[in-house]
């Protein structure tokens, strides 16, 4: 088999993306497919047949197609440990890898988001799902701040030419909030010009590379003095350590 992997997005529902990885012969995975019609439309126009699906963590919008698609497909689930996502055919966890169209990918469990999630990562490929955004991060709504931090931290230590394929189109939105908490950080300024311009022409901004996000993205930046800096000047900040950096600016993005 092919050791080329093509990745595309798919968009779904408002913002969703899902990832397609496809090979020359016609094989096909997918990751998070929230929706299973337009999955289906993009296999069938583009001559191609799905093989697997690739799941990071068990929110609808990330499974809701797997039912469908295996229905018409009888491709393999994998999926993390968790028993409420149905008609999984190998489920993994931290330390696993699992063979993608011929390729093997290691399994991290980065929890936080939720508190099954995991991301899949080979070589300069990160499928992140909903913990790291371009420019952000996903809410804690299972795990705690500091378990969110570790995960965004075991992230932020691969190679950085790794491009992160996160799972929505959340990127303006998420850079406008980061010049507020970082109002000084001029290679963040020129990101947020370039990504406007991509969604001015209907775009993606993603995948971006984990050296942009190490860069500009405040969530990744929990020990830059200058963020920190801010933070305290405007008297909001929890505490000066990462994970006293990490809450504010969390808790801060979710009033935002």
């Amino acid at each position: 088999m092919s050791t080329t992997l093509d990745v595309t997005p798919i968009p779904a529902f408002d913002d969703n993306y899902i990832w397609l990885l496809s090979t020359p012969n016609g094989d096909a995975a997918v990751v998070d497919p929230g929706d299973a019609q337009p999955v289906n439309t993009y296999l069938k126009s583009h001559g191609l047949t799905l093989k697997q699906i690739l799941i990071t963590h068990h929110h609808y919008d990330h499974t809701g197609g797997i039912e469908a698609l295996t229905a018409d497909w009888q491709c393999e689930v994998i999926a993390p440990e968790n028993p409420s996502i149905a008609a999984v055919s190998k489920r993994v966890t931290e330390g696993d890898e699992v063979t993608v169209l011929g390729q093997l990918f290691d399994v991290l469990e980065v929890p936080g988001h939720t508190l099954d999630h995991i991301a899949y990562y080979r070589d300069d490929i990160l499928f992140c799902g909903d913990t790291l955004f371009a420019g952000g991060c996903g809410r804690v709504f299972e795990g705690t701040h500091p378990q969110m931090r570790q995960s965004l931290a075991k992230l932020r230590a691969l190679p950085t030419n790794t491009r992160v394929f996160c799972a929505h189109e959340y990127t303006l939105s998420n850079l406008r909030f980061a010049l507020a908490a970082d109002p000084n950080n001029a290679e963040l300024k020129a990101r947020f010009d370039r990504c406007e311009s991509l969604r001015a022409a209907n775009q993606p901004t993603v995948p971006s590379t984990l050296a942009e996000e190490q860069a500009t993205n405040p969530f990744l930046r929990w020990d830059a003095q200058s963020l920190i800096n801010d933070l305290s000047a405007q008297q909001t900040l929890i505490g000066e350590d990462g994970d006293g950096v990490f809450q504010t600016l969390r808790e801060w993005k979710d009033r935002f």
